[in-house]
């Protein structure tokens, strides 16, 4: 069954003066999906994410969340939408709980079912046992996990993550992306912007390779990587007689192109994953003993390479 769009964005454009930031970018993101946009610093994420939320006013385009289009001067509509900033918001002289009820009072939530949706939101975010501690003394990474809460709060229809784990420590980066995949799970609407081409990689369904203020390419994983032509590579630590074994790999279904290399055979491969076992039998059948395996898989920074020119964090 087809998930429906929390989030349609057509054709948004926002100029500076002479500088185009976001040109004609256009995407949707459905229930329980987390959606990317990948790219680096200064290529328009911020931008679009600012105009996908009522924020920043578009020059062109419309925006709809839940149904409703957003427009800075929108307010129930917003309702809808969590948005967690690059820059951190919370108040340092109060406590993870105090924070959370702040901001959860400006939602227009009060008495005990505000004290218990607090209370849900420390245990996601994992600062439970934080609660009573004030706020400026946590490291970066616990000031993001507490931002990331504010803006659960209200349990918002589409959560908006703009570099959630910039600056924080290892730890708390894998706290923040587990955060990220429980709530996706749970079935909410994420957008999540990020230059870091591995997250893009573990957390989203789809990705958007943005450069420049345009999309240059979107899909999944899968897709983006065909896109480009990109291939497996696939090493085969050998004994034997390994040219000899060549023309028998050739032929193995998925198998591109096969050379020997340094006590090695290095294949070119449409889907390791599926003709692995295949080329092992062949390899045996040849008389060729293998003693490792290692499997090269094309990256999304690859992907990126391949449309700009240029790698991610240039």
């Amino acid at each position: 069954m087809e998930r429906r769009p929390v989030l349609e964005a057509r054709g948004l454009r926002k100029a500076f003066k002479d500088l185009v930031a976001v040109k004609d970018v256009s995407f949707s993101i459905a229930e329980g999906e987390t959606y990317g946009l990948l790219g680096p610093n200064g290529a328009g994420k911020t931008t679009t994410i600012s105009m996908a939320i009522g924020l920043l006013e578009r020059d062109a385009g419309e925006v709809l969340v839940d149904g409703r289009e957003i427009r800075t001067t929108s307010t129930t509509a917003k309702a809808a939408i969590g948005y967690v900033p690059q820059d951190i918001a919370i108040y340092p002289d109060l406590t993870a709980r105090e924070n959370l009820t702040f901001f959860g009072s400006l939602y227009g939530m009060t008495g005990k079912a505000l004290g218990e949706r607090v209370d849900e939101v420390l245990e996601t975010i994992g600062l439970k046992e934080r609660a009573k501690d004030r706020s400026g003394e946590f490291s970066g990474g616990m000031k993001r996990r507490l931002n990331i809460g504010i803006g659960l709060l209200h349990r918002p229809r589409l959560l908006m993550l703009d570099e959630p784990t910039v600056g924080v420590d290892p730890q708390s980066r894998n706290a923040i992306l587990e955060s990220v995949e429980r709530l996706s799970a749970a079935g909410m609407a994420v957008l999540y912007t990020t230059h870091y081409m591995e997250e893009a990689e573990r957390l989203c369904d789809r990705v958007a390779i943005i450069d420049q203020g345009e999309i240059k390419a979107e899909g999944t994983r899968a897709e983006l990587v065909s896109l480009v032509g990109e291939r497996d590579k696939v090493r085969l630590a050998a004994s034997g007689q390994l040219a000899a074994a060549l023309p028998v790999l050739r032929v193995v279904a998925g198998v591109e192109e096969a050379t020997v290399g340094e006590e090695s055979i290095e294949l070119l491969v449409a889907g390791a994953d599926r003709a692995l076992a295949p080329i092992l039998a062949a390899a045996a059948g040849a008389g060729i003993s293998v003693h490792s395996v290692d499997v090269d898989e094309p990256n999304l920074e690859a992907v990126f390479l391949h449309l700009t020119g240029k790698a991610l964090r240039e």
